[in-house]
């Protein structure tokens, strides 16, 4: 015999069973023994006046934290490389600025200087056709720097990397050896007259290596007297991946 029938039997006779507590039976389900509705006692040492008598805008304490304790005012970028990008592009700016105002007294006039949708200072004339610039591209790698010049028509006049002026294994990847290599190019460019036949030049950088501020520090130095007046843009060519292959496995040592 199920157990479940003689508890619902016993359930409907407790009533006559109990004949005292029927009406308790009988009555809806509440609380046998009600919630207090007194207001919670105030201690000896409360002294808050009532919410009606407090102020609307109470002062806060003052802070006990020294200006040590503080945090720090965040950078407004944390990644490494913002900061030396944004003071290069500063740097190419007031370049470009100083252009602006030389070459008025060259004989060009209506020069300005805008901001192009991809993120890099633009400075031409409105007076005369567009004319396609040579390019300086500066490719900075983790362990190599590669400068290559090309013509308007992407030919390339001069390609060479720190490897081609002598330097050898990770000695390639340093401030020293881009720098130098920015100085032997412009060199060459001097020495071969292709200076003369540049009329605007687009500098292109790509990567985050150190030889992009190495480089770029020695255009904007002596060793770009020669070419530095002649930028009219200088624009990032840095690839972004989005999807595609698996990249390749890093290398790891030890």
């Amino acid at each position: 015999m199920s157990r479940i029938l003689p508890r619902r039997l016993l359930a409907q006779a407790r009533p006559l069973l109990f004949p005292e507590r029927a009406q308790l039976y009988r009555l809806p389900a509440q609380s046998i023994r009600p919630f207090s509705n007194a207001p919670s006692r105030r201690a000896e040492d409360d002294i808050t006046a009532p919410p009606s008598q407090q102020p609307q805008n109470p002062t806060p304490p003052p802070s006990s934290k020294t200006e040590d304790d503080l945090p720090a005012a965040r950078s407004p970028s944390l990644n490494p490389k913002a900061a030396p990008m944004g003071n290069l592009m500063e740097s190419f700016s007031n370049m470009l600025d100083q252009n602006k105002a030389s070459r008025p007294a060259r004989g060009n006039s209506l020069y300005n200087t805008t901001f192009a949708s991809d993120g890099s200072f633009l400075n031409q004339t409105s007076a005369e056709p567009h004319v396609e610039p040579h390019h300086f591209h500066i490719y900075s790698t983790r362990h190599n720097t590669h400068i290559t010049l090309t013509d308007p028509k992407r030919n390339p006049i001069i390609s060479v990397s720190c490897g081609n002026i002598g330097f050898r294994h990770s000695a390639r990847k340093t401030y020293d050896a881009a720098f130098q290599l920015a100085s032997v190019v412009m060199t060459r460019m001097q020495d071969r007259g292709i200076n003369a036949q540049i009329k605007q030049l687009e500098v292109v950088l790509r990567g985050f290596g150190q030889g992009r501020e190495a480089v770029t520090k020695a255009l904007l130095g002596m060793e770009g007297k020669n070419v530095r007046h002649k930028i009219v843009r200088v624009a990032d060519a840095t690839r972004l991946k989005f999807g595609g292959t698996r990249s390749k496995k890093p290398r790891r040592l030890g």
